[in-house]
């Protein structure tokens, strides 16, 4: 039996890994999928700003580092609650019993930021309407498996991921939640020609976070003081944010993500993938690889 508490009630509930089930193709969790029709139709705002990602691309990285300059660097202010509070996951549900990122979305002030881990063709239509603004972040497909995997593997209500052999094929199939990493980074790359989308990459943001924070100042519109700047560098560093509870998700209780298993901030490196994939399985993603990314302008790095 599950507890989670908020704001003075208890909600008692079983923990049970999630059912798959697909929109358009998409493996999505069934709670997703009861509620598809409400997400498709959830109404963004012009001053809404979207961050988009495939699952374990550094989102949080990206939550917090847009967070930091929204709020001027102010550590205060960023730490007034968990992320997953901060910045609503518009298509997530927990638990019937739970407020759903629709609901949280909708409770929020302007301007909001929201999450979504959707690929491009099943985000909202409303967002591409409002011409909102969108921060997406790709990382490279070998470390995103490695990642996802333990994610898998720590986070209790996730489908049941098998071995690392039987995820990595069901990875490279698109047979994970939110589907494909291939189609998910070449279909956001082809929209940012037609939409204010800044897409940037983990790899760049981890050699050189200075720059590519500067990039994210750039397209919020925010001229931050180079001593605000320094400071939002030194907590968004990935060992800063690991022992950050409102960014690392150790308020979740251990029964819905048990960081025993792996904890939710893990290792934030580049090259990762080395300790994971045996020689056969490398030369395999390999070779699937160049065929999936084949004709594209979208280069990735495997290690720094």
């Amino acid at each position: 039996m599950s507890v989670e508490k908020k704001k003075g009630t208890t909600v008692h509930w079983e923990v049970t890994r999630n059912e798959i089930a697909e929109v358009e193709g998409i493996p999505l969790t069934t709670r997703m999928y009861g509620i598809w029709d409400k997400i498709w139709a959830f109404q963004a705002k012009p001053d809404d700003l979207l961050i988009a990602t495939y699952a374990k691309a550094g989102t949080t990285w990206i939550q917090e580092i847009v967070d930091m300059i929204q709020q001027d660097g102010d550590t205060k202010k960023c730490k007034r609650a968990a992320v997953y509070e901060r910045i609503p996951f518009i298509e997530w549900v927990v638990h019937e019993s739970l407020p759903s990122g629709l609901e949280q979305a909708e409770k929020i002030p302007s301007p909001r930021t929201l999450k979504t881990h959707l690929p491009v063709q099943l985000v909202p239509p409303s967002f591409w309407e409002q011409n909102c603004k969108i921060i997406y972040v790709a990382r490279n497909a070998k470390d995103s498996a490695v990642s996802y995997y333990h994610f898998h593997r720590m986070n209790q209500i996730m489908p049941e991921p098998g071995t690392w052999e039987e995820f990595l094929e069901k990875y490279k199939a698109g047979k994970v939640l939110w589907g494909s990493w291939y189609d998910h980074v070449k279909g956001w790359w082809k929209a940012k020609d037609n939409h204010r989308i800044l897409y940037l990459f983990y790899e760049d943001i981890k050699e050189n976070p200075r720059r590519e924070i500067q990039k994210v100042m750039k397209f919020l519109e925010k001229d931050l003081e180079k001593e605000v700047l320094d400071k939002i560098i030194q907590n968004t560093q990935f060992e800063n944010m690991k022992d950050n509870p409102m960014a690392n998700y150790t308020t979740k209780p251990p029964e819905l993500m048990n960081h025993k298993i792996s904890p939710f901030m893990r290792k934030g490196a580049v090259g990762d993938w080395k300790n994971h994939f045996t020689v056969a399985q490398n030369e395999r993603f390999d070779e699937d690889y160049e065929q999936k990314m084949e004709g594209i302008s979208l280069t990735f790095r495997m290690e720094l």
